[in-house]
C-alpha cells in the first residue's frame, strides 16, 4: 500500500475561501496508469481522520485512487468559522475537491466517484447534478430527507431534550445575526444531553472511529438547517449515473425508509445492513460486508 499524500486545495471565494486539507492514495497496481478515483466526505461534524482512511485505504488496494478530506472549518482544513456545518458550504468544498483529486498523477479525470457518508450521503446526490466527470456514486447510511430525521428524532427523544436542542438552534442565528461567534453544541453525547446526537450507544460508537482532529463540537444552527436538507427530492430527475446506496436497517439517525425511498426513485442498487448509522464503520459488525459491496459496484459499473 502506497503512503497517502498530504494535498491542500482552495474553496470558495473571498472572505470565504480558505485552504483545505486532505489525503490522496494511488490506485495499487492500476494497469494504464490513469485509474479511477474516489473523492470521499464523511457526515455531520466529521473529520477524514475519523472512519474515513479504512474505506479510502480498501479502494486503493483494490485499483482505485482515494482522496478523503476535510470541509473548510473541519478538521485539518482551514477557515473560519470552525464547526459550523453549512450544508451549501460543505458542497462547494466537494466541487473543490473532486477537482483537487482529478489533478493528481494516475488518476482518470473523467471517472470520478462520489462516496458520502450520512450527511454526505446527501451531499453526494447534490453534487453530482449536471456533471460528466461523475462516473459513480456511493452512499453510505445517508441522510437524505432531514424533515423525516426531524420526525424520527420528535419519537426516539423526550421532549424537554427537544425542546431545549430547537431553543439552542434559534438562539443560535440569533446570536450570529448579531455578529458574534455561533455557540456550540456537543456532537455527540449521553441518552437526555443537549448534544446532537444522544441516542443510547451513539457517543460510544462516534468516539470509536473519532481521530486526532476530531472535536466534539458543532455549531448550534445546524439544528435550524436539516429541516430543509432534502437533497432526496429530485433524485429521479437528477442521478445519472450508477448509485450504491447502503442502508443500515436499525439506523436511528438517518431513517432507511427515506433512503429507500431515494433510492428506488435513483434507480440505484440497494444493499442493507442488520445494523444502526455507525455499524458500517470499520470495527464494527457490517464493515467487510460494507466494503466488498462497494467495491463489487465499483468493478461492475466503473471498471
Amino acid at each position: 500500500m502506497n503512503s497517502p499524500v498530504d494535498i491542500t486545495f482552495r474553496s470558495g471565494s473571498g472572505s470565504a475561501a480558505a485552504e483545505c486539507r486532505g489525503w490522496f492514495l494511488p490506485a495499487v497496481g492500476s494497469q494504464d496508469g490513469t485509474a479511477p478515483c474516489v473523492v470521499l466526505a464523511h457526515g455531520l461534524g466529521g473529520t477524514a481522520d475519523s472512519g474515513l482512511m479504512p474505506f479510502a485505504e480498501a479502494f486503493a488496494a483494490a485499483g482505485y485512487a482515494a482522496f478523503a478530506f476535510d470541509y473548510r472549518g473541519f478538521g485539518r482544513s482551514g477557515g473560519q468559522p470552525r464547526q459550523v456545518v453549512s450544508p451549501a458550504r460543505q458542497q462547494d468544498d466537494y466541487r473543490a475537491a473532486i477537482a483537487a483529486a482529478a489533478a493528481q498523477p494516475g488518476v482518470d479525470p473523467t471517472r470520478i466517484v462520489l462516496w458520502g457518508c450520512s450527511l454526505a450521503g446527501g451531499h453526494v446526490l447534490e453534487v453530482a447534478r449536471g456533471r460528466d466527470d461523475v462516473a459513480a456514486i456511493i452512499s453510505m447510511v445517508p441522510l437524505v430527507d432531514g424533515r423525516a430525521a426531524a420526525m424520527a428524532a420528535t419519537r426516539q427523544h423526550k421532549p424537554s431534550a427537544l425542546l431545549r436542542s430547537t431553543g439552542a438552534a434559534i438562539a443560535a442565528k440569533a446570536v450570529t445575526a448579531a455578529g458574534r461567534p455561533e455557540p456550540m453544541l456537543p456532537l455527540a453525547g449521553p441518552p437526555g444531553s443537549t448534544a446532537l446526537l444522544s441516542l443510547d450507544g451513539y457517543e460510544k460508537a462516534y468516539t470509536s472511529v473519532a481521530g486526532p482532529s476530531w472535536r466534539n463540537e458543532v455549531g448550534a444552527s445546524i439544528g435550524t438547517e436539516l429541516g430543509s436538507f432534502r437533497p432526496g427530492r429530485h433524485a429521479e430527475e437528477h442521478v445519472e449515473v450508477p448509485m450504491l446506496v447502503q442502508i443500515a436497517d436499525l439506523d436511528r439517525s438517518a431513517p432507511p425508509h427515506a433512503a429507500a425511498t431515494t433510492a428506488f426513485a435513483a434507480r440505484a442498487e440497494v444493499r442493507h445492513y442488520p445494523g444502526d448509522h455507525f455499524d458500517l464503520f470499520a470495527g464494527r459488525p457490517c464493515h467487510d460486508r460494507a466494503v466488498a459491496h462497494a467495491l463489487h459496484f465499483l468493478r461492475r459499473h466503473v471498471g
